[in-house]
Parts: C-alpha cells; structure tokens; sequence
C-alpha cells in the first residue's frame, strides 16, 4: 500500500506536474482548458497528470456552475516539510516559505486533509475552544455555536480579539461557514470581511476537511490565509496522536503551558 508521503513524491518527482503546481502557484483556480494552453501535450496527457496530483491531494477541484476548477493544496506538502524538513531545516524553509507567500495573492484558497477519525470527533476538535488552541498557535475562540451568532478569537499575549464575525452556517458534524475579520494589525484590518468554509466528508474510516477561504480581495494580504496549512496540519496530528507539532514554525506564537517546549 503506497503512504501518502510517498504519494506526494511521486507526484513531484515529474517535471510537468511540477510545473502544472508551479502554474497553479501562479494562478489558482484555473479551469483545465486554461492549464492545457500552457502545455504542449493533449488534454489526456494534461488530465493524467492532474489526476495523480489529485491522489496525492496536491490539487483539489471544485465546481463552480458548469466550470471546473483546480486549486492548489498545500497542505500535503506541510505535512512532508513537518515530517522531513522542519527538524533539519526549518529557519532556513521558514524564510524562504515566507518570500514565496507574499508574492501570492488569490481570491479564493482550497485547502484538503485527510484525517483518520470520525466526523464527530473532528467537529468537536474544530469547535472545542480548548483542543482548537492546540493547534491554532494559542488562539481560543468565544461562541456559542448558532446560526447568525457572533465570534471572535482571543490570546493571552493580546489585549483585544484577534478575529470577530459571525457564523453563517452551522450543520454539525458536516459544515461550518464563518465570516472572518482579522483585528491583529492595521494592514489586515483594512481587508475587511472574508470567509471561511469548514465541510467535513467520510471517507471509509477517515474524514476529508476542505478548509475554504473566499472572498478575499485581489491582492489580500497573505496574512489572512497563509496560516491554513500549519493548523491543519497541526489538527491532523492532534486528532490522529493526542499531540503537538513541535516545529518551530507552529511553535511561534503558542503559549509556554500550551507548547510545553522551549523557543
């Protein structure tokens, strides 16, 4: 049986279906006429390549009317950086990682995990104050979980609310829509309203999480989204092990008793 790590190899071991990310990188969400212009090859060929990104979980599609679009999921390659990275690397990935997300700015991120659990208890792990501050670098959020009632997220090194909106859509164990408003500095202030989808689906004795984060304006500040990939990936581990990440990374702003690690 072939691991998902191996899975993400494979994928990037070719040199097309590297540049299908790259291009994706570039321009997320595109539909596949759009990433068949850029390639000389057939539309099979292009369909190939993207079909074994998809069961690597480095693209994911969704549909929009008749359209169907490819995001790129870096999700997959988190894990990967956490697993054989980070220990050796990570100040060095870190800043590099950094200069790569600020040159993106999309209006709409897709970001896919599978997690081995139920969807019950993964639902509990996204609404639970305390495990969500686990993996969500200290953060705590306040709600009471309705339809059309407020949030807002908190940190004990912060005066005042990290995040504030409202829960749009509430249907445990299966979907949750929030609208967010980052409040952690001027420059994200002045983005207004996004929003945040959270849809859970079983799949055998697993869940997919799609984490989608749209109507962000063109050239958002990658603030806003350019944490997804570490708390997924830090919800995964906690879910499937009880633990933390311990990468310097998902370390950085946690709190002494929530890391129990030195910085």
């Amino acid at each position: 049986m072939v691991s998902a790590v191996d899975k993400v190899f494979r994928a990037m071991a070719d040199p097309t279906r590297r540049r299908l990310l790259d291009a994706l990188f570039r321009e997320d969400g595109q539909t596949l006429s759009a990433l068949e212009a850029r390639f000389r090859m057939t539309r099979f060929g292009v369909m190939k390549h993207l079909n074994v990104l998809g069961e690597a979980g480095l693209v994911v599609t969704k549909r929009r009317g008749r359209e169907k679009l490819h995001f790129l999921n870096p999700v997959p390659i988190r894990l990967v950086h956490d697993r054989w990275v980070s220990k050796y690397a990570e100040p060095w990935t870190s800043a590099l990682s950094g200069l790569k997300t600020k040159l993106e700015a999309r209006m709409e991120k897709v970001f896919e995990i599978y997690i081995k659990t139920t969807p019950e208890r993964l639902w509990d792990a996204i609404t639970d104050s305390d495990i969500r501050s686990k993996y969500s670098f200290g953060v705590r959020i306040d709600t009471d979980w309705t339809r059309g009632s407020r949030y807002a997220t908190s940190h004990p090194s912060n005066a005042g609310p990290l995040v504030e909106g409202e829960n749009l859509e509430v249907d445990p164990p299966r979907r949750l829509v929030q609208s967010m408003r980052a409040l952690w500095g001027e420059d994200v202030k002045r983005e207004g309203t996004s929003r945040v989808t959270w849809e859970i689906e079983p799949v055998g004795d697993s869940c997919r999480l799609t984490v989608t984060h749209d109507q962000l304006r063109e050239g958002a500040n990658d603030e806003l989204y350019g944490g997804w990939p570490m708390i997924l990936s830090g919800l995964k581990t906690w879910v499937e092990t009880g633990e933390l990440l311990t990468t310097p990374g998902s370390l950085m702003y946690a709190t002494p008793a929530s890391s129990g690690a030195k910085r």
